[in-house]
């Protein structure tokens, strides 16, 4: 653990090293780098073994595979930015090895500007990194983070660096220590180190003007949609209240045709209406005289078979009285006859009773009583047979009578069948006029339903299209209302835009300000020519208290000088010629600007 601790250490002060000299060697040619550039390359090479520190050893069919792409290609995963370099990576024709493949990644996030974004990012997934990384490894320590801290500073270079043609793959880094030693003996050699300091904040200044400039055009840009999506909205907004206008004149046309429509299928219903009671009331009037005459007549004609019955019962009784009655004369003619016969053989008798003997006198006298009562008998007889031939007669006279008066009454129902006869064909004639009258006039209500349908269809398409208007209205009221928020929106970022005018106008002032003051700060250089910016870990004490630091007792950096101070013996702030707000110095610094400030003044 110790040895990977000291490797972390060395790699950490070997990758501020190539760093420094990076920025140093850039600022002092003040031009694009290239990929030739010796302090350049060794960033890479020292940038590449930072990388592979700690790095898991991958086992596959070929065999042991350890290269730092494979944490690189994450980014692409985590920040879609990035895609387009990994893309570009990928379709390198050149490379075919993982090592190829990360050298040309590192290479095109320098050109971006964005390699400390990117690795940041890195450092801030620690849980993927445990994937490919040691837990002992300088990118999953504290150091990784103070390398993406460090790289940041190399946004100031403009590096060109040329892919195609150079052999990445078989690259071998190795790291020149002869650089570093120049570095530092001509940093000890140099007298114009604050020269270098201004330089730095002259450029600082430069990278935080561009960053402004590209804010600026990206909110000019933002400005310029923002406003191309406002007059595309309010050409939208005026062809949706001309249609809704429109749209509004045809519901008011169609509710007009509606009305009228309604009007009129009204009048129409209401006069077939009356139409139908008029001639449903005709109709009722006409069948209730038809019902009556009907009555009438089938009353008549019930009465008539009544007579007609009790008549042919009366000639049944006639009939039967009359065949009784030759019955009758049947047995009297017969009797007649016996009696005759009787007679004769009595008349002998009678000769052979007077012949015979007069004992029999009393016989015949009974016999003449019995003759009388015969005789009385045969006359009462005779006057009932009288009496019938008279009454038969009188019956004869009452069947000529009654035959007449049938024939009559059966003339009349002959009459009165002919009568009703044709009076039933008128009646069907008129209940077939007033069946197709009532099927015409089912058809119309069938038709006036059907329209009446096709209306109230009509209504409901109407309610669903102003249904539909008022969800466009509600959508319009909805637009208008985005419409009001981006409008909003645009005046905010007109005021943003104009305060961040201000502010480059402000800066353009302190700069004009910084240039004037380039003189002052020449002379504040000359004057304290030799100071150089101190590192952290050359300091262990106060410079001017002589106290040892600690976790309490911090350091810090004096402004001017450049040298390593306790929090007390550097409390106080001035606003230095290269800096626009008041910073931290150092109380000698502090007495000195103070009275260059009095000398000046007077």
């Amino acid at each position: 653990r110790c040895h990977t601790m000291e490797e972390r250490a060395n790699l950490m002060n070997m990758m501020k090293l190539s760093i420094k000299i990076l920025i140093q060697s850039a600022l002092s040619l003040g031009r694009t780098l290239d990929s030739d550039f010796p302090p350049l390359q060794q960033f890479f090479v020292v940038l590449e073994h930072c990388l592979k520190h700690g790095l898991k050893v991958k086992k596959t069919f070929i065999g042991q595979n350890k290269s730092f792409f494979g944490p690189l290609e994450l980014v692409e995963k985590l920040c879609p930015e990035a895609s387009d370099i990994a893309t570009s990576v990928k379709n390198l024709p050149e490379l075919k090895t993982a090592v190829g493949r990360g050298r040309a990644w590192l290479y095109l996030a320098l050109m971006q500007k964005k390699l400390a974004d990117y690795l940041k990012v890195l450092l801030d997934h620690k849980h993927l990194l445990s994937e490919f990384y040691e837990p002992d490894a300088l990118m999953m320590e504290e150091e990784g983070a103070v390398i993406v801290g460090l790289l940041v500073g190399l946004n100031v270079i403009d590096a060109n660096l040329c892919l195609k043609g150079e052999d990445l793959d078989s690259q071998v880094g190795v790291i020149d220590f002869s650089l570093y030693l120049k570095e530092t003996q001509d940093s000890d050699g140099k007298q114009d180190g604050g020269i270098t300091a201004v330089l730095d904040q002259k450029h600082y200044v430069e990278e935080l003007n561009r960053h402004l400039s590209c804010t600026v055009a990206d909110l000019q840009n933002k400005i310029d949609c923002l406003e191309k999506t406002n007059s595309k909205l309010q050409e939208e907004l005026a062809a949706a209240t001309d249609r809704i206008g429109s749209l509004q004149e045809e519901q008011q046309q169609l509710k007009q045709q509606n009305e009228l429509i309604r009007e009129r299928s009204e009048k129409s219903v209401e006069v077939t209406k009356e139409d139908t009671k008029v001639e449903l009331d005709t109709y009722k009037q006409s069948r209730q005289g038809l019902d009556e005459m009907y009555s009438d007549v089938w009353k008549q004609l019930k009465e008539e078979k009544k007579i007609r019955l009790e008549l042919e019962k009366e000639l049944e009784l006639q009939i039967g009285m009359k065949t009784e009655m030759e019955i009758a004369m049947k047995l009297l003619e017969k009797d007649t006859h016996e009696k005759q016969d009787t007679l004769v053989a009595l008349r002998q008798q009678l000769e052979e009773v007077k012949a015979i003997n007069l004992q029999m006198f009393h016989k015949s006298q009974n016999a003449e009583c019995s003759l009388q009562q015969k005789t009385e008998a045969i006359s009462s007889f005779e006057g009932k047979t009288n009496e019938m031939m008279s009454s038969m007669k009188q019956m004869e006279e009452r069947l000529q009578q009654a035959e007449k008066a049938r024939q009559a009454a059966e003339e009349r129902c002959n009459k009165m069948k002919q009568e009703l006869a044709g009076r039933l064909d008128s009646c069907r004639q008129q209940m077939a006029q007033l069946d197709s009258k009532c099927a015409t006039l089912e058809k119309e209500l069938k038709s006036e339903k059907e329209q009446r349908q096709t209306l109230q269809k009509e209504l409901h398409q109407e309610k669903d299209a102003t249904t539909l208007l008022k969800t466009e209205l509600q959508q319009m009221e909805g637009l208008k209302k985005e419409l009001r928020k981006l409008q909003d929106e645009k005046q905010e970022l007109k005021k943003v835009h104009e305060e961040q005018e201000q502010a480059l106008q402000e800066m353009g002032l302190h700069l004009s300000q910084s240039k004037l003051k380039m003189e002052d700060i020449k002379e504040v250089n000359k004057a304290l020519k030799g100071h150089t910016w101190l590192k952290d870990d050359e300091a262990t004490h106060c410079k001017q208290c002589k106290k040892e630091f600690s976790i309490s007792r911090r350091k810090h950096h004096c402004r001017n000088c450049g040298d390593i101070f306790c929090n007390t013996c550097s409390s106080n702030e001035l606003a230095l010629p290269s800096y626009p707000k008041p910073v931290r110095v150092c109380d000698n610094c502090h007495t000195l600007l103070l009275q260059q400030c009095s000398s000046n003044s007077s």
